[in-house]
């Protein structure tokens, strides 16, 4: 049975840390600082009761020493990844969107946006919403949201489309109306994406450290943010190439307001605060 002692459950060696760290860098990317040992403790928290370990230690052997360590890797990753995300988060790239690239597209095809790191969902079902509304005044248009992260929890709560009331304060009432279903029951407090916007998204678990990335064909605009600030320089730059390869030419990279990529060698350039277009 775990210990009920925080002192002893959350006890994680130096050593141990470091090679969590270093995993996590080579495997995701994601930079591992010592000062972040306490945060990791805290995350593996409940893995480690789960598996009835009596410590974060004994969970970081078994890590590395169990035979089913390429299985246990998912879970770690999961625990460990950040996942915050808002409906309609910085909300002046859908207003870009809406008001300069889709006005101007061309038609005749599918435009296709993707949501790289989409967390539990809320970007790709507000871009959703977005899209839905212009669709609705343009005749002719189409699209499809291409959504993936690399958490199969979050992942698996996108593919369900239920949020807590309190999250949906950022959705325009009219938008309310239209693409959010409340529970039957009035004591749960929750609603669902509607059918016909959920169909419009295709999740799928996807690593930014893979050499390639499988997006089912090229795309007009690519949602980017607040992801890059867990990088360093070398794997920023590495992962916007990549991303670009997918990118139509003049196609848009959108970026978190506290992230930015000047000094990398990427083929877009700037046209909007934390937005960017192909070269």
């Amino acid at each position: 049975m775990p210990s009920d002692s925080a002192a002893e459950i959350t006890n994680l060696s130096p050593e141990n840390f470091a090679k969590l760290a270093r995993f996590a860098t080579r495997e995701l990317g994601i930079k591992m600082p010592d000062a972040k040992l306490p945060m990791v403790q805290s995350r593996l928290l409940r893995r480690t009761r789960e598996l009835g370990f009596d410590s974060v230690e004994r969970y970081a052997e078994y890590f590395f020493n169990s035979a089913q360590a390429s299985e246990e890797q998912i879970h770690f990753i999961n625990a460990i990844t950040t996942n915050k995300t808002d409906f309609f988060r910085e909300p002046s790239h859908f207003q870009y969107l809406s008001s300069v690239v889709l006005p101007v597209f061309e038609g005749g095809r599918t435009f296709r946006v993707w949501s790289a790191g989409c967390s539990s969902g809320e970007e790709p079902y507000t871009l959703a919403m977005v899209l839905s509304e212009f669709a609705a005044a343009t005749r002719g248009f189409d699209f499809s949201i291409f959504a993936t992260d690399i958490s199969t929890r979050v992942l698996d709560r996108a593919r369900a489309a239920i949020y807590d009331e309190s999250l949906i304060v950022p959705v325009p009432a009219p938008l309310r109306a239209r693409y959010l279903m409340r529970s039957k029951d009035s004591g749960q407090k929750l609603v669902r994406i509607v059918p016909g916007l959920r169909q419009r998204v295709t999740f799928e678990r996807l690593n930014f450290m893979d050499s390639e990335y499988s997006t089912g064909g090229m795309l007009d605009a690519i949602f980017f943010r607040n992801v890059m600030i867990y990088f360093d320089r070398k794997t920023q730059e590495q992962v916007i190439r990549r991303m670009c390869r997918n990118l139509r030419p003049a196609g848009y990279l959108f970026v978190g307001h506290s992230e930015s990529l000047a000094g990398l060698d990427v083929p877009v350039n700037a046209v909007g605060p934390a937005i960017y277009r192909k070269s």
